[in-house]
C-alpha cells in the first residue's frame, strides 16, 4: 500500500475557497489501479486492439459501416476526406487515425488478400516504410464488392445495434459476414498485457474448410488448407508438425522467405516478393551494412526498382557468383527470410480467447447460424404481417361497394377505421391497411392480384418455420452462401508452399582473409591493425598528445577482439572488420567503432581465436576475479555483452592469460603482494565479485597489477604470502629496482 502523509488543513469558509481543499487523502494503490487503470485496460482490449469474430476491430467496423450508410457499396467513389469526416460521427478519434485505418483496408496499400476499400490515388504500399500515402483530400474510395457479403441482410435484424458515443446514431456491434473474414485477412493488435496476430488464409480454402467442418467436425483441416496465404506472396516453409500445433493451439511461428529470379544476361537477382514482416528499405539497409563490414562480398550493387509493375529489388552480382548460394546466405542473415508469429487472440462475447483454427471456424459457424436464424425470423414476421393484411383484403373483396359505402357515410375521418372493423369483422391493422388503399386501387383486378399472393405466402411461411425448427437446414443455407462466396471471390494462392525437409541449407562459411597482423591499443582507447611488413617499414607511432600504447599483440586477421569497458560491458569485434592501417595514422577510436554507450570508455583489449585461457579482473577493494574466456563465446554474432565482470568495486586492471603465472599487486600504501594465479578458482558467472587477495586497511586501495617477470624483485620470496594477505613493504634497495607501475 502506498500512503501519503495526511495533513488536515483548516477549511476556508471565506468567499473563493473550497472546504477541505489541500487535504491529502490516504488511498490504497490497489484501489487506484482498480478504479483508474483497469477501465483503461479493458477499453483497450475490448474496444481497440483485439478483433472480434466478424474479423474487425471497432475502428474498422465503424469506418466500413459509415461507407455502407453513405451508399458507397453501389455508388461511385467519393473523396476520402468526406468518408473520414462522416466516420467521426461514430469514431471519436482524429481524422488522421481514421484515415490510417482506411489506408490499411484499401486495395492500393496491398496489405489484405481481399481489400474492403476500392481506392483510387496514392495509398502507399505495405511493403515500403518510406512510401507515404497521399492526404485524404487527394484520394478517393468506395466499398469493394466483397463488402456485399459483409453487409448481407444487415437491415434484417441479423446483428445487434447500439448507440454511438453521443447517442445520435445507431451502429452494429458486429457485421453479419457471410464468410470467416477473421481468417481471410491479416489482423494484428497490441493491447495491455496481451496481443493478437492472425495470419491470412486463402478465401477459397477457408470456405471449403468451413464447409468440411460443418459436415464433419473431425475433418482434417491441413488436408484442405495447408498453410496461410499472404497478399505479398513469398514462400512459406511448411512443417506439418509445426502447423498442426498452430492450427490446434493458435500459437506458434513459421518461416516465410522471399521469391526471386535470376537474370543471367544482366547477372543480377530480382526479388519480387518479400515476407510481410519486413520492408524493402530494411532489406536494402541490412545488405549495404553487410557489404560495408565485409560479411558479404559477392554483391556489386543493390537498388530498389519498385514501380507501377510492383515490388522489385535488384541485386547486382560480381562475376562468377552463384546466385542460389548467395540467396541462401542472405536468407540466413537478412530479413529476406523472416518468421511470422501467430497469436490467434479473438474477442468472443467480450472475452479474449486464444483459439486454434478449428475453434475459430466453430465459433464463426455458431455466430453465422445465429445471424441466419435472426434473418429468417425477421422474414417470417414480415411475411406473417403481410399475410394478415391480405386476409383483411380478402374480406373486402366480398363486398367492395359496402366498404365504399361505409367510408362515404362516415362523418368523421377518425371513425373510418372503427366502422370498417365493425362492418367486416377485421382488426385495426387490417382496417388501417384497407383505409389507406387509393381510390384507383379499389377494383377487383387489384384486389385479386393481392389476394392470390396468399397461397405463396403461406408456403413461404411454412418453409421459414421449418428452417427455424431445423439446425440442418440453417447449415445448408450457410454452406450454400459459402459456396457462392468461394465461386465469386475465390482466387488462386499467392504464397508458394515449400517443404522444410526439401530445403538444402548449406552452412554459411564466411571467407575471411587470414594473415599475420599486429594490433595496438592505447590508453585513450585508440586501436590500430598493422601488417608486419608495414610495421617494419614504418617509423614512430602516431598518437594523440599525452596518449601511450598500453597493449601490443601479434595475432591474425581472423581473430576476435574483445574490448572491456569501464562500465562492466564487453564489445566484440572481428579483426577482419577493422581496416589495416599504418603507424603514421591515428587509428580507430574504439568507443565509436564499437558503438559504446554515451560516456563509456574502453579499458582493456583481449585478443583470441579459440577462446581458450582466462581473464583476470583486479578491483580496488583487493579482490581478484578469474573468468574463463569461453564465457564470452556466443553462438550468434552478438556484439555486446552486459555484466562482463563484477561492478561492486572499480576495476584497476584486467589481464588475459593463457596459463597460470605469477602476478604482482601494488597497493596505495606501497605494499606489494606476489601471488600465483593458480590459487584463484575460476568462476562460472562473468559478473562474479571475485575472491579476496590483498588485505587493505581503511582508506587504502589496490592501484596496479601486472604479470611478474623474473628479476623484477631482488627477493621475491618476501612478497609471497598465503592469500588474503597485506603483502610486504619494499626495502630501500629493493625499491630502486622495482617497477611500481605499468
Amino acid at each position: 500500500m502506498a500512503r501519503k502523509k495526511k495533513e488536515n488543513l483548516p477549511a476556508k469558509k471565506a468567499h473563493g475557497f473550497i472546504a477541505g481543499a489541500g487535504e491529502v487523502v490516504v488511498q490504497d494503490i490497489n484501489d487506484t489501479l482498480e478504479s483508474n487503470y483497469m477501465p483503461y485496460v479493458m477499453s483497450v482490449i475490448m474496444s481497440r486492439a483485439i478483433p472480434e469474430i466478424d474479423g474487425f476491430k471497432p475502428s474498422h467496423r465503424k469506418l466500413l459501416y459509415t461507407m455502407y450508410k453513405m451508399n458507397l457499396l453501389s455508388a461511385g467513389r467519393t473523396k476520402s476526406a468526406n468518408i473520414v469526416g462522416q466516420t467521426m460521427k461514430l469514431n471519436p478519434h482524429g481524422d488522421s487515425a481514421i484515415y490510417d485505418t482506411m489506408v490499411r483496408l484499401s486495395r492500393g496499400y496491398e496489405a489484405l488478400l481481399h481489400p474492403y476499400v476500392d481506392s483510387k490515388g496514392n495509398f502507399g504500399k505495405f511493403y515500403s516504410r518510406d512510401m507515404a500515402w497521399a492526404a485524404s483530400r487527394y484520394t478517393e474510395a468506395k466499398l469493394d464488392d466483397i463488402c456485399k457479403e459483409l453487409f448481407r441482410d444487415i437491415d434484417k435484424d441479423t446483428v445487434d445495434f447500439v448507440d454511438n458515443y453521443d447517442s445520435t446514431m445507431k451502429e452494429p456491434t458486429l457485421l453479419p459476414a457471410a464468410f470467416p473474414s477473421i481468417l481471410v485477412n491479416a489482423n494484428t493488435g497490441i493491447a495491455v498485457g496481451m496481443a493478437s496476430s492472425i495470419c491470412p488464409f486463402n478465401l477459397r480454402d477457408i470456405c471449403e474448410a468451413t464447409i468440411a467442418l460443418m459436415n464433419d467436425p473431425n475433418a482434417d483441416l491441413l488436408h484442405i488448407m495447408q498453410a496461410p496465404d499472404f497478399p505479398g506472396g513469398g514462400q512459406i516453409v511448411f512443417d506439418r508438425e509445426l502447423f498442426e500445433r498452430i492450427f490446434e493451439t493458435g500459437r506458434g511461428s513459421f518461416r516465410i522467405r522471399s521469391r526471386y529470379t535470376y537474370d543471367k544476361s544482366a547477372n543480377c537477382i530480382d526479388v519480387t516478393q518479400i515476407p510481410p514482416t519486413t520492408t524493402v528499405e530494411v532489406i536494402v539497409e541490412k545488405v549495404i551494412d553487410l557489404v560495408k563490414t565485409g560479411r558479404v562480398k559477392e554483391i556489386a550493387d543493390i537498388r530498389d526498382e519498385t514501380g507501377l509493375d510492383g515490388l522489385k529489388l535488384t541485386i547486382d552480382l560480381k562475376r562468377g557468383v552463384d546466385p542460389d548460394k548467395l540467396m541462401q546466405k542472405l536468407y540466413k542473415i537478412t530479413s529476406l527470410e523472416d518468421s511470422f508469429s501467430c497469436n490467434f487472440n479473438i474477442l468472443i462475447a467480450g472475452v479474449p480467447m486464444v483459439l486454434g483454427v478449428r475453434q475459430i471456424i466453430e465459433e464463426w459457424t455458431a455466430f453465422r447460424i445465429e445471424c441466419v436464424r435472426r434473418r429468417t425470423h425477421y422474414d417470417l414476421i414480415k411475411k406473417k404481417d403481410k399475410l394478415h393484411l391480405l386476409r383483411g383484403l380478402e374480406k373486402i373483396l366480398l363486398d367492395i361497394d359496402k366498404a365504399i359505402k361505409i367510408v362515404r357515410e362516415t362523418d368523421e375521418e377518425g371513425e373510418v377505421v372503427p366502422n370498417l372493423m365493425i362492418g367486416f369483422g377485421i382488426d385495426e391493422i387490417q382496417a388501417e391497411y384497407v383505409a389507406e388503399i387509393r381510390l384507383r386501387q379499389l377494383n377487383r383486378e387489384y384486389i385479386l392480384k393481392r389476394t392470390n399472393e396468399t397461397a405463396d405466402l403461406e408456403n413461404e411461411i411454412k418453409e421459414l418455420e421449418s428452417i427455424l425448427e431445423s439446425r440442418a437446414k440453417v447449415k445448408k443455407i450457410i454452406i450454400r452462401e459459402l459456396e457462392e462466396v468461394a465461386a465469386k471471390y475465390g482466387r488462386d494462392r499467392r504464397s508458394m508452399i515449400i517443404y522444410a525437409d526439401e530445403i538444402e541449407e548449406a552452412p554459411i562459411i564466411e571467407e575471411v582473409p587470414d594473415y599475420p597482423v599486429n594490433v595496438f591499443f592505447s590508453k585513450e582507447g585508440y586501436f590500430k591493425k598493422i601488417t608486419p611488413q608495414s610495421l617494419r617499414m614504418s617509423g614512430e607511432q602516431k598518437l594523440k598528445e599525452g596518449d601511450v600504447n598500453v597493449q601490443h599483440v601479434e595475432t591474425t586477421n581472423a581473430s576476435d577482439l574483445l574490448f572491456f569497458s569501464d562500465k562492466a560491458q564487453v564489445y566484440k569485434l572481428r579483426a577482419s572488420e577493422l581496416p589495416d592501417t599504418k603507424a603514421s595514422n591515428l587509428g580507430d577510436y574504439v568507443p565509436a567503432k564499437a558503438q559504446m554507450d554515451e560516456g563509456e570508455n574502453a579499458a582493456y583489449m583481449a585478443v583470441t581465436s579459440d577462446y581458450s585461457g582466462f581473464m583476470l579482473f583486479f578491483f580496488e577493494n583487493g579482490k581478484i576475479a578469474k573468468v574463463e574466456m569461453s564465457a564470452y563465446q556466443t553462438k550468434t554474432n552478438r556484439r555486446k555483452l552486459i555484466n562482463a565482470y563484477g561492478n561492486k568495486s572499480p576495476l584497476v586492471a584486467a589481464l588475459q592469460l593463457s596459463a597460470d603465472c605469477e602476478v604482482l599487486l601494488t597497493a596505495s600504501s606501497g605494499r606489494m603482494l606476489l601471488i600465483h594465479t593458480g590459487q584463484i578458482a575460476p568462476k562460472t558467472t562473468k559478473s562474479t565479485q571475485g575472491v579476496a587477495a590483498m588485505t587493505l586497511k581503511k582508506g587504502q586501495r589496490l592501484i596496479s597489477a601486472r604479470v611478474y617477470a623474473e628479476g623484477d624483485l631482488q627477493n621475491p620470496m618476501r612478497f609471497k604470502k598465503k592469500i588474503p594477505a597485506m603483502g610486504a613493504l619494499p626495502t630501500g634497495e629493493e625499491g630502486l629496482t622495482e617497477q611500481l607501475s605499468l
